[in-house]
């Protein structure tokens, strides 16, 4: 689906910004050499970064994948400096201006770029790789592969390193499975799954009449300012923000981190529009992509996406706040009632405009189901590092798509939650003020709590 549904204006891959602080005594040149050294010479490469979709790449290439041999390390390996005077606003600027590119379908689909020039002496890594080959989660997990817990550690490698992902032996397999061969018990289940999916959509039905809380797929959201065709150009902004901040909001109110997280956004949305003056009357409406993964699975793509209301209607912070956790809730309760293979097609149905926003008209004439993505990726949770190098931020750059000008993926972190936004250039000018919007609002929440926490 990723591979159809992309377009020149509308380039379906994922991305990352990571911030380190040099060692002691190591400046941040030497930190870039050090990296790119290291990077450039790790030519045994893990299978997943040599897949590039099969030729012909516009027939063939949606549906089956090649793998390379050979990786030309020049192209896909960057070093760059940032123009003076190098604040994070140029290197924002940086990431605005290369995650518009789309990847060479002719080769395995990722980047990696080391930046340098930053006028506080740190090294950014912006990386980018196809939504097709995985998600948010495998991202991460890529990118933790690479760090340690000890600032002393010297053996810092490249993601694609195969000796990172070599960590599950076959006798790790056996005892997983009780020391029994899998497959017919496998296909029984799947099997089971798919004759059930009728059931999972009659309750879904049900739910979708009598909990007036659960936004059930293929209803309908506002149009907005973010429903509309949109350009290849995109503007980043990215934030971090105590993650005590919001645990001591959860605490408080017996709210989750991601409920906080989503309550800011519904929050800054509702104070963006009215600055706009483009607010509707109707609430907006999030999908919130769900991950599947266990612990110990396999990298790749594996998640389902729900529906939340955002409540931009509702004036009152307090009654707000409720309306999103009680709809993100009941949403979850419908996901946690099915069956991975059930949970992931009840995930398509929601994010079918996806697949079909670059059939012209489409976003023009069909209302949207859904009017932005807010996604909650949680990171390392213990402070780290790269040879020595502290990781000191980690920003998500994900996807606007046609009829989705706005992207909202947070990543958190051992102290803090990094907010990452992506949006389409010329739809969305002033994308930055999301930013203090979403400070306004994070203060917003922290009086709602001391007010529930009081009992005034």
């Amino acid at each position: 689906m990723f591979l159809i549904a992309e377009t020149r204006e509308q380039p379906m891959h994922v991305g990352g910004l990571q911030l380190f602080i040099p060692r002691a005594g190591q400046s941040a040149s030497d930190l870039a050499e050090e990296i790119h050294e290291t990077f450039s010479a790790t030519t045994e490469v893990h299978r997943l970064f040599r897949q590039r979709p099969a030729q012909p790449v516009t027939i063939v290439g949606n549906v089956a994948w090649s793998y390379d041999d050979e990786i030309d390390f020049e192209y896909h390996v960057r070093r760059s400096v940032l123009p003076r005077p190098g604040r994070i606003r140029e290197l924002l600027r940086y990431v605005s201006m290369n995650h518009g590119a789309l990847l060479d379908r002719n080769r395995p689909m990722w980047e990696a770029h080391i930046i340098e020039g930053l006028d506080d002496g740190r090294v950014a890594l912006y990386t980018k790789i196809h939504h097709s080959l995985v998600d948010g989660v495998t991202a991460l997990r890529l990118l933790e592969r690479t760090l340690s817990t000890d600032p002393d550690d010297r053996t810092g490698s490249a993601p694609w390193d195969p000796a990172l992902t070599a960590r599950r032996s076959a006798s790790k397999e056996v005892e997983k499975s009780g020391g029994r061969l899998p497959a017919l018990s496998a296909v029984t289940d799947t099997a089971g799954q798919v004759l059930g999916l009728g059931k999972v959509t009659a309750k879904v039905a049900w739910d979708a009449v009598t909990d007036p809380d659960f936004r059930a797929p293929f209803g309908s959201a506002p149009r907005t300012i973010l429903d509309v065709p949109i350009g290849s150009a995109r503007r980043f902004a990215a934030q971090q923000w105590p993650l005590e901040r919001l645990r001591s909001i959860g605490s408080e109110m017996g709210l989750t981190v991601n409920d906080v997280i989503v309550a800011m956004c519904g929050s800054a949305l509702r104070a963006y529009l009215i600055d706009r003056d483009e607010l509707p009357d109707e609430p907006l409406i999030a999908m919130v992509p769900v991950s599947l993964h266990t612990a110990d699975d396999s990298d790749g793509n594996s998640v389902t996406a729900i529906l939340a209301n955002l409540a931009t209607d509702e004036p009152d912070p307090e009654r707000r706040l409720a309306t999103i956790v009680a709809s993100m809730r009941a949403s979850k309760r419908v996901i946690r009632s099915m069956r991975p293979l059930q949970a992931m097609a009840f995930g398509a149905a929601a994010i079918a405009p996806l697949a079909l926003a670059s059939v012209p008209g489409f976003v023009r004439f069909a209302p949207p189901q859904f009017n932005v993505i807010i996604s909650n990726v949680p990171g390392p949770k213990e402070h780290l590092y790269w040879n020595g190098a502290q990781l000191d931020g980690v920003y998500p750059v994900s996807i606007p798509t046609e009829g989705l000008a706005l992207n909202i993926t947070v990543t958190t972190t051992a102290d803090h939650v990094n907010f990452g936004l992506i949006g389409a250039r010329a739809e969305l000018p002033s994308l930055q003020r999301l930013l203090t919007h979403l400070d306004s609002a994070l203060d917003e929440l922290e009086k709602v709590a001391r007010i529930t926490s009081d009992g005034n």
